[in-house]
Order: C-alpha cells, then structure tokens, then sequence
C-alpha cells in the first residue's frame, strides 16, 4: 500500500480520523470538490445535511475508481460544509457511516479537515468533498 495512516501519541484524541497519513507512490490524483448532484445535475437530497455528505462521498468514490484508486490510497480528505456550526457534526458523520462500507471508506478516516463556509456554487449546495490520493 503507498498510504499509511497513523496518529502518534499525544496528538488529540478521540477524532474521527487519522492525524498523519505518509505517502510513497508515485502517481498523485486529486479529485475535485465533489457535490450531491446526479450525473445529469439533479440535486440530490435537498436540505439534508448527511444524505449530502453521502453522495458527495460516493461521488469522491467515482473519481477514485475512475483513476484506478480507492479510498484506501486517499492521503487526505477536505469537506466544505455551509453555514457549520458544532452541532451539524452528527448528521454528518451519520452521511460518512451510512456510506462507508459501501464505499471502500474506513474510519476513522484519512486525516481530514471540515471547513465551514457561507456557501458554497449554488445555493441548495450544502457539502462539497475534495480528496487528494497517491498509487505506486
């Protein structure tokens, strides 16, 4: 595997992801802010926060494949998230649970960072997840 995750000691704990990840491929792929939106730009669960996170994951998971990659060789994960306050954090972790297994995306996850914004393209946007991976 190129990717190994890890948190040392004494780095903060508990956290629903890996404070370090060490890369050693390579081939690099980024993929881009992914949005809950169909193929054909329907917009996918309005107005709820994990049904959102969900398929902008699933989304990420596409682009994964497409480069011939997996969540398992994603050295990091940044998520954008509307208007965020502290108490969103478990309708969006309840959108990472309700696809992990589906998607290949163990937790706790790569390191990650969640940055609240005032908004994001279009105003029904409410997550947008980018993910940057590294293959041999």
């Amino acid at each position: 595997m190129a990717v190994r995750r890890f948190t040392p000691e004494g780095m903060l704990q508990p956290t629903p992801y890996e404070h370090v990840a060490v890369g050693t491929g390579t081939r690099h792929v980024h993929v881009s802010g992914q949005v809950a939106r169909a193929a054909d730009g329907t917009p996918l669960a309005p107005e709820d926060l994990a049904g959102q996170v969900a398929h902008a994951l699933r989304a990420t998971a596409r682009g994964l494949r497409g480069a011939g990659a997996s969540f398992d060789d994603v050295l990091r994960l940044t998520f954008y998230v509307t208007d965020w306050a502290p108490e969103k954090i478990g309708p969006f972790m309840a959108g990472v649970e309700e696809v992990a297994a589906e998607i290949g995306l163990r937790v706790p996850l790569p390191p990650s960072s969640l940055i609240g914004v005032d908004h994001l393209f279009e105003p029904d946007v409410l997550v947008e997840v980018e993910a940057t991976a590294i293959l041999d």
